[in-house]
């Protein structure tokens, strides 16, 4: 654990040095954001939706603030699958799954921490209906950072089994690329889910990618009520515990077959 626990701590380290890109992303998510929040602006003006305005902008700004959560990968594993480096990893007294779920995690969180505290302090001073609101509660904000942190989980698992799968295909760029379409779209970044026709929605809820940053920010909002923190969390808990085992499995059956040529 102590091992662990060092790799975590470095890779928080080694993200606090990319201050040039933390601020280039802080920009580019404000733009974003705010084109978001006035193309639902032109929508509600056409036609109105059950959604308030103002519950749709704090859904835009907190998908922005922790887009870096969802996006965040670990180029240096992909660029030493390629080279054969990764064969000095294999050597560490680690096991690998659980090496690059750590630093996975430590780049996803510090990444977005450093985006979005900045971030969501400037959506909170922007006009009503284009910022952010507070929460409907304190016992709301504090159940939607809980489950916040368990789609953190669900998020790192789901990022270790795009790796698994490009270890296979020596290019991260067609899983990637399909899992992160997939991603976008039912994790609420694309549209939020309660625009979603109804009976969508409770297929689209059920999935991990709803349980990543729909489900804390519903609760922030209060269109989740408290009460049903457990059973959010049970589910995110189930897919968390899903996703890691098939990542696991994944893994060993990499390490297994992987043959690492040159000299």
């Amino acid at each position: 654990m102590r091992a662990y626990l060092s790799v975590f701590r470095m890779r928080l380290k080694m993200e606090l040095q990319y201050r040039g890109a933390m601020i280039g992303g802080i920009v580019c998510q404000m733009f974003f954001g705010i084109v978001l929040v006035a193309l639902y602006h032109a929508l509600y003006d056409s036609k109105g939706q059950a959604m308030p305005i103002d519950q749709v902008a704090t859904y835009v700004w907190l998908q922005q603030a922790f887009f870096r959560m969802m996006v965040a990968t670990d180029q240096d594993l992909y660029d030493k699958v390629k080279t054969g480096n990764i064969s000095y990893d294999l050597c560490r007294p680690v096991n690998m799954y659980w090496f690059y779920y750590t630093r996975i995690s430590a780049q996803k969180i510090m990444g977005s921490l450093m985006r979005g505290i900045p971030m969501m302090i400037v959506a909170f001073l922007l006009p009503k209906g284009w910022g952010m609101t507070l929460p409907s509660s304190f016992s709301g904000l504090l159940s939607g950072i809980l489950a916040l942190f368990f789609g953190l989980i669900c998020m790192s698992a789901l990022e270790n089994i795009t790796m698994a799968f490009s270890m296979r295909t020596l290019d991260p760029k067609g899983m990637a690329s399909l899992l992160g379409l997939l991603m976008i779209t039912f994790s609420g970044n694309l549209l939020p889910l309660t625009l979603f026709p109804d009976s969508w929605q409770k297929v689209i809820t059920m999935l991990p990618y709803a349980q990543l940053l729909d489900a804390p920010i519903r609760l922030y909002s209060g269109e989740y009520p408290v009460s049903d923190l457990p059973v959010i969390i049970l589910r995110q808990g189930v897919w968390a515990a899903v996703l890691i085992l098939l990542g696991v499995w994944l893994w060993e059956m990499n390490r297994k077959k992987m043959i690492i040529q040159g000299g």
